[in-house]
């Protein structure tokens, strides 16, 4: 009874939200759900994997100053290694930043000096795409020529171990993924999953969203299957599970989405957690609760969890944020509440390494994770500057 009283308080917060923020209802009736299934039971040490992507734009409202392209880009290769040295994780790494460099805004000398932090064990290179009324045949002309330009020119991608070709992860611009924004804008591409598939994307990491084009589907690492000729194929699909195998076209990893009830507005709505980090939204250690907490996890293997956060890493009003005192009060609280090497270890991991791991997972691989890091893709070499 007072399960049921409780459901129904929260849906009646939960539709007054939904009033409010029309955004939200294409996935808060299944996280209000969620919140009352019976979570599995973990017996020993749980292994928390946590990856940093960022939609990395050093051209971020700038198109015409080069310097200022390049001051962003300096202070990442300054500060970031000074920051992220202070921590490591149960496996002896430190924090490890995945930057999702867009396509439309490549420049050599960037990406030159991302690859030499990189190759210095900081970080690996994946891909990033803004594009608006595109077609099938472009965008895979678009990411198959970025994907040979960051192996060519930068050795910043792995490579396929059965064809040789290099292969990415991918965060699609605007969170529009498969054309799924509702007026068609930033995409239009309804077969996208298919052509990522086909150019060499191993996994996307688009979502959460923080509108419309969140899949109804949350929380959850799944497959997804496309449908050539309809927009957002990937609201639904195959939780990934052990002793399972690959389905459809793509392997979604999200991070966490849901409400923080220990943050509220106005006193009352609860703050939605989307995974972002920056200024306005600070990765305090009630947040790095919460991220624990939802305990995102291969079906079937619940004391390996998965956490990916995301922010604009390029972006000048949070590179106080992200590189200064709140971030490493993030790690502080990472490194000391999550790797006691008993309840917990600490797993800084990159976008490539965590689709290893769950891929592990998936195979029913034991033990460390640690030793699942290059489990199908290899690192890549990256290019040093001289």
């Amino acid at each position: 009874m007072i399960a049921l009283i409780l459901l129904l308080i929260l849906f009646v917060l939960a539709f007054t939200i939904v009033v409010k923020k029309k955004k939200m209802q294409s996935w808060l009736w299944n996280y209000t759900k969620s919140k009352f299934a019976q979570k599995p039971s973990v017996s020993g040490t749980q292994h928390v994997m946590f990856c940093f992507v960022d939609h990395y734009e050093p051209q971020w409202k700038n198109k015409d100053n080069i310097e200022l392209e390049r001051q962003r880009v300096d202070r990442w290769m300054v500060d970031y290694p000074k920051m992220a040295s202070q921590f490591t994780d149960a496996d002896g790494c430190h924090p490890k930043h995945s930057f999702f460099f867009p396509e439309e805004e490549y420049r050599k000398e960037h990406l030159d000096k991302i690859s030499d932090l990189c190759a210095k064990g900081f970080g690996e290179i994946e891909i990033h795409l803004h594009h608006e009324d595109d077609t099938s045949d472009n965008l895979r002309k678009t990411l198959s020529g970025f994907a040979k330009c960051l192996h060519e020119e930068h050795n910043a991608l792995s490579v396929d171990p059965k064809t040789g070709e290099p292969v990415y992860a991918f965060i699609h611009g605007n969170w529009v993924l498969d054309n799924s924004h509702p007026e068609g804008k930033w995409c239009g591409v309804n077969d996208e999953l298919i052509v990522l598939r086909e150019t060499g994307c191993y996994a996307d990491f688009t979502f959460p969203s923080p509108d419309e084009s969140q899949p109804a589907m949350l929380n959850t690492i799944y497959y997804a299957k496309d449908d050539p000729d309809k927009p957002k194929s990937y609201e639904t699909g195959r939780p990934i599970v052990k002793g399972g195998k690959a389905w459809g076209d793509l392997l979604l990893i999200q991070g966490i989405l849901g409400l923080n009830w220990k943050v509220r507005k106005k006193g009352i709505f609860p703050q939605i957690e989307n995974s972002d980090v920056r200024k306005t939204f600070p990765p305090t250690p009630n947040r790095v609760d919460l991220w624990v907490e939802q305990a995102i996890h291969v079906e079937g293997k619940p004391e390996w969890i998965f956490i990916k956060v995301h922010t604009h890493g390029a972006q000048d009003g949070d590179m106080d944020t992200l590189l200064g005192a709140p971030i490493k009060e993030m790690h502080k609280h990472l490194t000391t509440q999550y790797n006691d090497g008993k309840d917990y270890a600490l797993h800084y991991v990159s976008a490539r390494e965590m689709y290893n791991i769950i891929k592990a997972a998936e195979a029913g691989e034991e033990g460390n994770p640690n030793n699942f890091r290059d489990y199908i893709l290899s690192p890549p070499s990256f290019k040093k500057l001289a």
